[in-house]
């Protein structure tokens, strides 16, 4: 009995072996690696570009919503600062 079983395992191997190689075997399943491969690459790009044009306009429903601020260029070497007028009044960063 138990040679039998054995003959019948062996069998559906071969059997298994030759559907697998019928289907297209490795060869096959390296195009859906890279097929599956370039799809994530794809995805990748799209995240990235999604990401980007996301912080964009988070970046300009801030400004639109705290109003637009001046950016500060850092003041040149030896550049000497200039004091604030009577109109404007120091800035509490600036006040020593």
């Amino acid at each position: 009995m138990e040679i039998l079983a054995l003959v019948i395992a062996i069998i559906a191997l071969v059997v298994a072996v030759l559907a697998y190689y019928k289907v297209g075997g490795a060869a096959d399943l390296r195009k859906q690696t890279e097929a599956l491969t370039s799809v994530g690459e794809t995805v990748v790009k799209a995240t990235d570009s999604l990401r980007d044009k996301t912080a964009d306009i988070l970046d300009r429903m801030e400004g639109a919503i705290r109003g637009v601020e001046e950016k500060k260029q850092a003041p040149k070497a030896g550049a000497r600062r200039r004091a604030p007028t009577r109109k404007q009044a120091p800035k509490a960063e600036e006040k020593e």
